[in-house]
């Protein structure tokens, strides 16, 4: 799992720089006489990035990678379970920004307990995206909070793996999948 979420940074990379050379808008006619409708698309500003235990590297790398392109700054606040991949990848991508001569700050991580820091990061008007991957319980609560302020969410919330067995299912191959999805990727 450790392997493939590292391979998904990588992935996600390659993904982005191919994508940051497509982030134009579309032209399209009016009804108006010598008049013109066109998408411009402009950075949000700060986009946080709240990511849960059981993936702790790839989430931060699929949202930081297309705010960054886009051209936003990324503010991760990651699991309080899994500090040190964060301090980790926050190394890495410090010394890839520095190797290329881009400023400082445009990816900042902030490591505290949940109850310390999400609340605040919530109410934060600054914040003008907020992607959170956590329980469904915690989206309940959050979703309200920023939308209050009028903050946008990307919410990927979970359950306990969930899962339906037909009576035609194959036990053997049922029992190797109930334990990966409950324990594989937790």
């Amino acid at each position: 799992e450790s392997l493939g979420e590292v391979q998904e940074m990588i992935d996600i990379c390659d993904f982005a720089v191919g994508q940051s050379r497509m982030l134009y808008g579309i032209t399209t006619q009016s009804e108006r006489p010598n008049h013109r409708l066109f998408e411009q698309w402009h950075p949000l500003g700060i986009v946080g990035i709240i990511s849960s235990f059981n993936f702790p590297m790839a989430v931060w790398s699929w949202n930081a990678m297309l705010a960054l392109i886009c051209g936003n700054v990324a503010l991760w606040k990651p699991s309080s379970k899994t500090p040190l991949c964060a301090i980790a990848i926050q190394k890495i991508i410090a010394k890839v920004l520095q190797e290329n001569k881009l400023p400082e700050g445009i990816v900042n991580l902030y490591c505290a307990e949940s109850s310390i820091i999400q609340n605040r990061l919530l109410e934060d008007k600054r914040i003008a995206l907020l992607s959170i991957t956590g329980s469904s319980s915690f989206g309940k609560k959050a979703a309200p909070i920023v939308a209050n302020r009028f903050g946008k969410t990307i919410l990927e919330l979970g359950g306990n793996n969930a899962i339906i067995i037909t009576p035609s299912a194959n036990i053997s191959l049922v029992t190797k999948a109930i334990l990966f999805g409950a324990i594989g990727t937790s």
